[in-house]
């Protein structure tokens, strides 16, 4: 069993933020001259063979790797995946990258909000303070009843939902599969509905952005190889709140290499999602600590 280092998953989850937001960059260029469905198929070709290639070498196969007692729950799960990358990539798009990760920062209080009917899991009150005051912040960032309000904002609302409810059935998956498993389910599902959907938006690309491309899949390849390797030597309760940090790079990236605005009601509500946010994993932080400690006494 890998022995926990904490320092160095921070600089692991670090560095994975960091990837993930020139990840983001790249996708926005790219979605801004080509459809989004195509980008998003071409991403999944090179997903589908990292996971077939990582599952090839893994204990007893694909053929062992790919077994599951709950097929079309895994197979929803590569759907749902391939679909809210499709949305988070068009509000990238049509967003930019401020406003679209100001949103997408709701979905670790939703998959509190969800944990109860997805899984059975309790919500005390001091979590549902919090998913309130995120989502006041969700408000706050959208305006309603003015401009910012549009479908485009909302379309950020639906993406993190997506994620939230992605995130809570890998756990209900995790149950009675590996997480290999899961993992090859999420890369051949998704892969096999992006191709026969996003093959039909398909345009020719000039060669530096099939160079852009396929450095956009290597920066997700090594975005969730960092991921892994991160939780392997760290506990996930000091980790996460690093991965706040994916939102402060996409946002300068957004400033700096496109030129976007940063509005005040962006900011406020943004910290209001974020301190929430926070405030959740501290709580589950605590839970875990006093669990274990009763588990194994010293």
């Amino acid at each position: 069993m890998t022995s926990l280092n904490n320092k160095r998953g921070i600089v692991l989850m670090v560095a994975a933020s960091l990837v993930f937001a020139v990840q983001d960059g790249i996708s926005k260029h790219l979605g801004g001259e080509y459809n989004v469905m195509m980008i998003v198929l071409l991403r999944y070709w090179m997903f589908a063979a990292f996971v077939v290639a990582y599952c090839r070498v893994r204990h007893g196969g694909i053929r062992v790797v790919a077994g599951t007692r709950q097929p079309v729950l895994q197979a929803f799960r590569g759907f749902l995946l391939a679909a809210q990358i499709c949305v988070m990539m068009s509000t990238i798009v049509l967003l930019g990258l401020v406003e679209a990760h100001a949103l997408f920062a709701f979905y670790p209080l939703l998959i509190v909000a969800l944990a109860g009917p997805v899984l059975g899991e309790r919500t005390g009150w001091r979590r549902w303070t919090a998913i309130a005051v995120g989502l006041v912040g969700v408000l706050v960032i959208l305006q309603p009843g003015t401009r910012v309000a549009s479908p485009f904002a909302l379309l950020g609302v639906l993406g993190a939902l997506m994620f939230a409810l992605y995130s809570l059935l890998t756990r209900y998956a995790a149950r009675k599969d590996t997480a290999d498993t899961s993992f090859f389910w999420s890369g051949i599902a998704g892969g096999a509905w992006m191709t026969a959907t996003g093959i039909w938006f398909w345009e020719p690309m000039s060669p530096l952005d099939w160079m852009l491309m396929s450095v956009l899949g290597m920066t997700g390849l090594t975005g969730h190889f960092l991921l892994i390797k991160c939780y392997e030597v760290a506990e996930a309760s000091v980790v996460q709140p690093f991965a706040y940090l994916h939102l402060a790079f996409a946002s300068v990236a957004g400033l700096i290499v496109f030129g976007e605005s940063l509005n005040i009601n962006v900011v406020i509500g943004c910290t209001m999602i974020v301190l929430a946010g926070l405030f959740t994993l501290l709580r589950q932080g605590r839970r875990t600590h006093r669990s274990s400690r009763v588990q194994d006494p010293p």
